[in-house]
């Protein structure tokens, strides 16, 4: 055998099983049914922040102490 005919069953080998493949991808079905197997469903516990219990607004003092408060600096 010549070094083309090699190169060209090397890959005309490596296209077929792409094809196959290319081909179940878009059909979407498996090679056989799997009607007579259990499925099963996990049901998860709800999210903790999807809670309305939680107050949505943040927790402020009820008085501030004026002398801690800085000026706001002047734009220009």
């Amino acid at each position: 055998m010549q070094l083309g005919q090699v190169i060209a069953n090397f890959f005309a080998a490596l296209l077929l099983p792409c094809i196959l493949s290319v081909v179940f991808l878009l059909a979407g079905e498996p090679l056989w049914p799997e009607d007579d197997k259990a499925r099963m469903v996990i049901l998860s516990q709800p999210d903790a922040t999807a809670s309305i219990k939680a107050p949505t607004h943040p927790h402020l003092p009820d008085s501030v102490d004026i002398r801690l408060v800085h000026p706001r600096p002047e734009r220009s």
